[in-house]
This record gives structure tokens, C-alpha cells and sequence, in this order.
């Protein structure tokens, strides 16, 4: 009995009241249960296909919300009743829904069809460009030294956007599964967006009812972290978008760019994504300008650094400032990352996605840190600190000269 006894109390010492050994035993349950489910995964089809369903007119009903909500706030700190103000913000937004429409769209779809059909025509003469260079005998030591064949790069890319083209339509379940999802989004998302702007506010403390009373406060900390690090970026991103493009607008009808309304849309929509985005956006400005003249090329690679400069050094510091905190070289590796996992949803969502994981990741971290005491400063030996105050004693009763 004693041998048993002494058994249990080396357990409990040793396991139950360590706390890193609790943690680990803790992952090792969490990892056998993402086994178990993984092995039972079909059982969760059904909300899958739900979420698949939902999740753009969520992601875009809370890109909007984020937008409008500050100005909903503040309207209802000045005694202005929500509703009031939500209802007029439904009519602005209709009438400039209706002059774009009106005004905005014809010219769009003016500039894209003429950029459609010219579209052979550029890249033709890009082509003759380019082997004109190849032909130099610069280009030809590069090709030999090198290995690289020049003449089948058009090829090549044509060959890889059509790749991607057609699994991005497979991927969307074609034509008719485009427009079931632009028909719902059309349909949800204002209803979604009212009774988010009107009930916004008590959903943190509806999803609290369902926390453990004692970590409550913890996850409340966790919400206000990740309302706060998603909101300043979406609405300063979206912000900093509007901006390039206007200025990118204006910029090319200064220098007389061909298309420079669907150019600066296309940037507008591509400087979403951060650092990878405008090497996206200036790639069909370039074409056009190197098939334009070499004097519009350079007057392009002059308002695309202007602008830059001007996001970079004041748009972006006063809108963005540095809430999310990521260095760049890791956003850009998320991005990569999260394209090859999710496509282009994945580009899109990936900062905001990783700044969220970081505030559950970090407040974990805490947690584990207070818990386990692993990371505290190493307490003194109380015998070093008797030799220590017996040296000090001794210096002080040494007199002095």
C-alpha cells in the first residue's frame, strides 16, 4: 500500500501539478481530436457548403460595416437614433450607386471594349519590340550564357494565363454559379449590413454568454484586439486604394495615357494587396506605354513614382499608421503562402487573416506564460544573497580615509 501511495504521489507531482506537462497533454487531446474529425470530415459537408455560400456576402458585408460604422457612431454620440441614420446612409449610397451607373460605367465599358480589341494589336508590337532586342548582340551573349529562350516566353505565359483562367472558372462552378452568387450577394448583404449596423454592438456580449464566466474577460480583451487590428486596416486599405486611384487617374490624363480610367481602376482594385499589388497594377500600364512611344514610358515611370512616394510617405502613415505592426518580408511571404493555399481569396484576405491569428497566438502566449512561470527571472540563490550583504557589510564597516 505504501509502495502504491508513494506511486501516486510521485504522479501527481511529476504530471498533474506540472503545469508544462498539462499543456502538452492538452495539445496532444486537441491534436487527436483534429485526427478524429479529420477522419469524419464528411459528416461537416453540409456546413461547408454553408459557409461557401455565406462567406462573400459576409467578407463584403463587413468590409462595409467597417467603413460605415464610425460614421454611425459618431451621428449617434450627437442624440441621432441609428436607424435614422442608417436609412440615409442606404439612400446617399443609392444615388451614387446611380451615377455611377449613369455617368461612370458607359466610359468604363467604352475603354475596356477598345482595350479588348486593340488588345492583339499591343501585344503584337510588344512581341516585335522584343525580338527586335533579342536580336542585338547583347541579348544573344545573355540567351547563350544563360540558356534562356526568349522566344517562347510569350508562349509560356500565354499558356499559364489560360491555365489559371480556366481554373478559376471551374473553381466558381461556371457561368451560372457566377451569377447565383452575384444574385445572392446583391440580395443579402444590405439586409446582413442594416441589423450589423443597428445590433453591431451587442454582439460581442451575445457571443460572451457562451464563454466560461472566468475566461470572459480574456476573450473580451481578444475581440477588442482583433476588432481593432482588422477595422484600422480594412478601412485604411480601402482608403489608401481610393487614393492611388485618383491619383493615378489624374496623373495619366496629365501625361495622356490610352484607357486611363480602367487603368487607374485596375490599380485601385490590385493596391488592395499590399507590396505585391502595384507590380500587379503597373503591368498593363506598361504595355500600352511601351507600345505608345518611349517618351510616354518614361513620363509613366515618372507619375507611378510620384505616386508611390506620396502614398508612402503621407497617405499611408496617416491613414494605415502602424496598427497591424508586421514587417514587410513576412506580409509578403503570407501572401504567397496564403495564394497557393486559397487563391485569390486567400491574397485578399491574407494580412488581415494573419493579423487576427497573431492576437489569438499572442494572447495564448501570455496565457501560457503565467501559467507555466517558464519565462520568469531566475530568483537568487538566498545563499549567495547572505554572501552577498556579508560582503556589503563588511565594506561598509571598513572606516574611511
Amino acid at each position: 500500500m505504501e509502495g502504491t501511495h508513494s506511486w501516486s504521489e510521485r504522479f501527481k507531482r511529476f504530471f498533474l501539478n506540472n503545469r508544462f506537462v498539462l499543456f502538452l497533454l492538452i495539445l496532444l487531446l486537441i491534436g487527436l481530436n483534429i485526427f478524429v474529425f479529420g477522419k469524419i470530415s464528411f459528416i461537416f459537408t453540409p456546413l461547408t457548403v454553408l459557409l461557401k455560400t455565406v462567406l462573400f456576402p459576409v467578407l463584403l458585408t463587413g468590409a462595409i460595416y467597417y467603413l460605415l460604422n464610425p460614421l454611425v457612431d459618431l451621428l449617434e454620440r450627437k442624440r441621432i437614433p441609428r436607424v435614422y441614420t442608417i436609412v440615409t446612409l442606404y439612400l446617399l449610397m443609392a444615388g451614387i450607386i446611380t451615377i455611377v451607373i449613369i455617368s461612370v460605367i458607359p466610359l468604363v465599358q467604352e475603354q475596356v471594349t477598345q482595350l479588348i480589341e486593340n488588345f492583339p494589336k499591343y501585344s503584337y508590337e510588344v512581341q516585335l519590340q522584343f525580338e527586335s532586342l533579342i536580336g542585338s548582340d547583347f541579348f544573344s551573349q545573355i540567351q547563350q550564357s544563360t540558356g534562356f529562350n526568349p522566344s517562347n516566353l510569350g508562349q509560356t505565359i500565354a499558356e499559364q494565363a489560360t491555365s489559371i483562367l480556366d481554373s478559376t472558372w471551374s473553381g466558381i462552378g461556371g457561368f451560372l454559379g457566377a451569377i447565383k452568387d452575384i444574385v445572392l450577394t446583391l440580395v443579402t448583404v444590405p439586409f446582413i449590413l442594416f441589423y450589423l449596423l443597428k445590433d453591431g454592438k451587442k454582439l460581442p456580449t451575445f457571443i460572451l454568454r457562451f464563454v466560461p464566466v472566468q475566461f470572459r474577460k480574456q476573450t473580451h480583451s481578444v475581440m477588442t484586439d482583433m476588432n481593432v487590428k482588422i477595422s484600422s486596416y480594412i478601412r485604411g486599405q480601402i482608403i489608401v486604394s481610393f487614393c492611388i486611384g485618383i491619383l493615378l487617374y489624374f496623373g495619366f490624363l496629365i501625361i495622356g495615357l490610352d484607357y486611363s480610367l480602367v487603368l487607374a481602376i485596375i490599380a485601385s482594385f490590385t493596391s488592395i494587396v499590399p507590396y505585391l499589388g502595384p507590380a500587379i497594377a503597373i503591368t498593363p500600364a506598361l504595355i500600352i506605354a511601351i507600345v505608345t512611344s518611349p517618351l510616354m514610358l518614361l513620363k509613366l515611370i515618372a507619375v507611378w513614382t510620384i505616386v508611390q512616394l506620396i502614398e508612402g510617405k503621407f497617405i499611408s502613415p496617416q491613414i494605415m499608421g502602424k496598427t497591424l505592426r508586421i514587417h514587410p518580408i513576412t506580409i509578403i511571404f503570407v501572401i504567397l503562402t496564403a495564394g497557393n493555399l486559397f487563391g485569390i481569396l486567400g491574397i485578399i484576405l491574407a494580412v488581415p487573416g494573419y493579423a487576427v491569428l497573431k492576437v489569438i497566438f499572442s494572447h495564448l502566449f501570455q496565457w501560457f506564460e503565467g501559467r507555466s512561470h517558464l519565462y520568469e527571472d531566475a530568483v537568487p540563490d538566498p545563499v549567495e544573497i547572505t554572501e552577498g550583504e556579508a560582503t556589503t557589510a563588511q565594506d561598509n564597516s571598513k572606516p574611511t580615509t
